[in-house]
């Protein structure tokens, strides 16, 4: 076995093949290959390599790591530096899209508040040590003789190789402590697809369909593959063109998208759903064998008159919306997430929702099965809310003597009322792998810098698979800009090695371990090439396409129970955490260019605001610019007004992102973090962070002159001036469009 004593069943494992449907021949070692192999002699650009042309760029495939959609790109290196980032058209994922977060990688590569060189808590501060000393700190709490210790992992999305290597690092350790915590999320989602259709993540077949029926969910947005729902709603529009329907509190990029935008009660989109399941059925005749007894009895309770009643809308509304869709028939999807699902009857809302599909037969049409992933230890581990209180519990019993922290930044985005910040503090030492000093990584006693995604090598798995399934190559687009920065895979090898030297100690580098992962392919999976052509072609395209396992959707005949909308007189308005493409969680504040992007609704830069109806701005005696103060239970924010239509009164909208007491010198001190304020309320069902249910108070305040609300644009309206004609579609018939 060529020297190395491994049996086949562990070497799979090391490698990331387990449980995979191919037949690897024979366990043999591969032989690895190091970076030391491929090292060059570095010379004047006056006498370049004969593949540099000064002046002109180089593409080299990537996967883009802004979010975990994991979106394929080619970036643009010259002179040994990158300059652009584009989509990669061979990636199923996006197929050559890329959204401003993923543009925007190049300005957080290169930006100037990096993280360096490991540094370690010495009198109360961080201080700058070497790798030595960091490696011999981690021996001390990691090593053989800290048995004792009770070490847990606390990420985001992790997939590919380096959820082999950190699943290789607990099981060395002897735990399975490892909690993946993400705020945007579509855990609840999940849970009531995987109840409706036998499948968390079915495929929506969005491009052929004939109306798309959205319900609080920012497909094109905020979503959990935005570049994917993009590029199929390219195709939703082309000929014949599709409807999309947009029902939501407040206005998103894809209700700004939409043809037709309904306002509705915050809370009450369940009731929406049941209330157009009920005409489906009784008016229209629909079939509903597909559903439970209890299902189709509550379904029969919501007229239209109740659903008038709660939600706010028109009936004309309720019952054309319900026309469109039995017009429709199986041609027609409805999708639900975001919004809808923050509440604490979320999985609820989501099942409803998903029961129009069951009743006009779009199960199997424009829901599909996507197919199984075979490889399952890369899969994605999508991160979600539960994993931060499945953290806080453990913390709070003692059970965490030492923590890693990487790919999320709990001490900011995590709710005040959760009580994060006081059961992370209970663990005794605590390791951030970062790139920068954020919220959370200025509490570490370690803190390990991590290289750029444009530096670093990785494999990828997208949390959002489509059915054509794939594995996303990583690779460095160029040299490091701080040498002692590692990437992700490596610092795993490292700590690997300190638990685990007979599996990984013969790895140089984590760029050994991936060569030497792919060389353990069968040659039928390489389609014959031999390991170096393979891999070549691999770094190449970006992507390795894998064959998807088959699988079917299994309708189940679930009980729903959707809550009626109770008022709060104390606290009339509903909070809305609402995520934008941008800024994201906060993750990207620190990026001037994302700063500098006006947002999709109020065109505002470099600040927060809070979004209501112009009703709602009268009842208050405010207008747009002047100062509130939005205050729950569990504290309060000071914000600008931005007042438009594309929102209920009822709700009031603060986009998430900003409001950094740490991060560097693009985010520290701008706009202010609703995450801070919201409620410690849970999805009943699935325990999830309800993060649209928190009641508040709106009341307004003084501001400084300076902490106005910068805006790109001028007026929304023509002001009384006929700068756009309009006419009526039977005349433009009659005349232009005939």
């Amino acid at each position: 076995m060529n020297g190395n004593d491994i049996d086949r069943r562990s070497f799979l494992k090391v490698m990331g093949w387990g449980g995979a449907g191919v037949a690897l021949a024979g366990c043999d070692m591969p032989t690895t290959v190091t970076l030391e192999e491929g090292k060059e002699t570095v010379v004047s650009y006056l006498m370049p390599e004969e593949y540099v042309i000064p002046g002109r760029g180089v593409w080299y495939a990537s996967t883009c790591q802004q979010c975990p959609s994991g979106c394929g790109i080619h970036a643009r290196v010259r002179e040994g530096r990158v300059l652009k980032i584009e989509g990669n058209p061979s990636s199923p994922v996006n197929k050559g899209g890329l959204c401003m977060m993923g543009q925007a990688s190049v300005q957080s590569h290169y930006n100037p508040d990096r993280i360096t060189k490991p540094m370690m808590r010495s009198g109360g501060s961080l201080v700058e040590v070497s790798w030595d000393d960091a490696l011999a700190a981690l021996k001390t709490t990691t090593g053989e003789g800290a048995e004792g210790s009770k070490v847990a992992w606390l990420t985001g999305t992790v997939s590919g190789h380096q959820r082999v290597l950190l699943d290789g690092h607990l099981d060395a350790l002897g735990t399975d402590k490892h909690f993946s915590y993400e705020v945007i999320n579509g855990a609840v989602v999940r849970a009531a697809a995987k109840a409706v259709y036998g499948d968390e993540q079915p495929e929506y077949d969005m491009a052929n369909a004939s109306v798309v029926l959205s319900i609080g969910s920012d497909l094109l947005g905020a979503s959990d593959s935005p570049m994917n729902y993009s590029r199929q709603y390219a195709e939703f529009r082309n000929a014949p063109r599709g409807t999309l329907v947009q029902v939501e509190s407040s206005m998103s990029l894809t209700g700004g998208s939409a043809d037709r935008w309904l306002a509705v009660r915050p809370g009450t989109e369940g009731t929406l759903a049941m209330g157009l399941a009920n005409l489906l059925l009784s008016k229209h005749g629909k079939d509903g064998s597909g559903l439970s007894a209890a299902t189709k009895a509550a379904i029969s309770s919501f007229t239209v008159d109740v659903v008038v009643k709660e939600t706010e809308m028109q009936a004309a509304d309720v019952e054309s919306l319900a026309q469109l869709l039995a017009d429709k028939g199986a041609n027609s999807l409805v999708v639900v997430g975001g919004v809808a699902t923050g509440y604490s009857h979320g999985y609820q809302t989501a099942v409803a929702s998903m029961l129009l599909n069951v009743i006009l037969g779009s199960v199997g049409k424009t829901v599909k099965s996507a197919g199984g992933f075979p490889f399952e230890q890369l899969s994605a581990q999508a991160g979600s809310t539960g994993g931060l209180f499945e953290f806080t519990d453990s913390a709070n019993k003692g059970d965490i003597d030492v923590v890693f922290v990487y790919g999320t930044n709990p001490v900011f985005t995590a709710p005040t009322s959760t009580g994060f910040a006081d059961s992370f503090a209970k663990v005794p030492y605590k390791v951030v792998l970062s790139q920068f000093e954020d919220e959370t990584t200025v509490l570490a006693d370690l803190v390990l810098p991590l290289a750029s995604g444009l530096e670093e090598w990785g494999t990828h798995v997208a949390a959002h698979q489509t059915a054509e399934k794939s594995i996303s190559i990583q690779q460095p687009v160029m040299e490091k800009l701080y040498k002692e920065t590692k990437g992700f895979g490596d610092v795993l090898l490292d700590l690997l090695k300190i638990r685990n030297e007979a599996d990984f100690g013969k790895f140089d580098d984590y760029y050994a371990y991936l060569v030497s992962a792919f060389g353990a392919l069968p040659a039928d999976f390489k389609g014959g090439a031999d390991d170096k052509t393979f891999w070549q072609n691999a770094l190449s395209s970006g992507v390795v396409a894998v064959e998807a396992s088959k699988a079917d959707l299994s309708v189940a005949k679930v009980d729903v129970k959707v809550a009626s909308y109770a008022k709060d007189a104390s606290r009339p308005y509903n909070l809305t955490a609402s995520a934008r493409l941008g800024l994201w969680d906060g993750r990207y504040a620190n990026i001037p260019w994302l700063q500098e992007a006006p947002d999709v609704i109020s065109k505002a830069v470099w600040g927060s605001w809070v979004e209501m109806h112009p009703i709602t701005a009268n009842r208050l005696g405010v207008k747009t610019g002047d100062f509130v103060k939005v205050e729950s239970e569990h504290g309060s924010i000071e914000v600008p007004v931005y007042a438009h239509r594309g929102v209920h009164p009822d709700a009031m909208a603060v986009p998430m992102g900003q409001g950094h007491k740490e991060y560097g010198r693009f985010a520290k001190g701008v706009g202010v973090n609703p995450l801070s304020i919201l409620a410690n309320a849970k999805d009943e069902q699935t325990g999830e962070l309800a993060l649209s249910s928190t009641r508040v108070n709106v009341s307004k305040v003084s501001f400084n002159e300076e902490d106005k609300m910068v805006r790109f644009g001028g007026s929304e309206s023509q002001v009384g001036r006929k700068l756009v004609a309009s006419i009526k579609a039977d005349v433009f018939n009659r005349t232009e469009g005939a």
